[in-house]
């Protein structure tokens, strides 16, 4: 599970607005890449490049909810990381949307869990964006791994990290801990 959040666990205002939650995205000299040098919108820090793209590496499907896939347009079928996309909805997908892409709509999220881990494949990671469907994953127990962005940034209120989960879930001590330019890298790995 992965999202970009202000301090007070916000990944987005109430109108849906990230606001400077990603200005980090683009503070450095580095391109997202392999080696820094492939054109790219984003540029970032020296830490947060050796952080998140061997991060973006790894991951092979992203599974994100219907509001996202709407702000979003679904990336047009090209997720910013990996290569599949799958979508958790009761909503189906919209009619002409991208006809020839393989992006399947599941309304349960254990169903779509099953599939982006198929699609992963072994050595692949299966990457469940946070917000009401990272929510409902990591109340479901699907959730290995918490990635958090920390940007430092009050918002009061806005669209949650773990969107309305009401429950209480222990993490083990973070086992990443990176600090960029304008934002805190962080990785926990969900107890068991």
């Amino acid at each position: 599970m992965h999202a970009v959040a202000s301090l007070d666990g916000f990944i987005a205002d109430d109108n849906d607005d990230v606001g400077p939650l990603f200005d980090w995205y683009f503070n450095g000299s580095l391109p997202l890449s392999e080696d820094g040098a492939e054109p790219g919108p984003f540029a970032v820090s020296k830490a947060s490049h050796d952080y998140v793209w061997p991060m973006w590496r790894s991951i092979r499907a992203i599974i994100q909810g219907r509001r996202l896939f709407d702000l979003t347009n679904g990336w047009d079928a090209r997720p910013p990381a990996g290569e599949h996309l799958l979508v958790v909805s009761h909503r189906p997908k919209p009619e002409g949307w991208h006809p020839e892409a393989d992006v399947p709509f599941f309304d349960d999220i254990a169903a779509a869990v099953a599939e982006g881990k198929r699609r992963a494949g072994d050595d692949g990671v299966l990457a469940i964006c946070a917000g009401d469907i990272g929510g409902q994953a990591l109340a479901a127990g699907l959730v290995d791994v918490v990635a958090i962005d920390v940007v430092p940034v009050v918002f009061g209120s806005g669209k949650r990290y773990f969107g309305s989960f009401a429950g209480q879930r222990m993490l083990e001590d973070p086992d990443v801990v990176v600090q960029g330019d304008r934002v805190l890298h962080l990785k926990y790995r969900v107890r068991r």
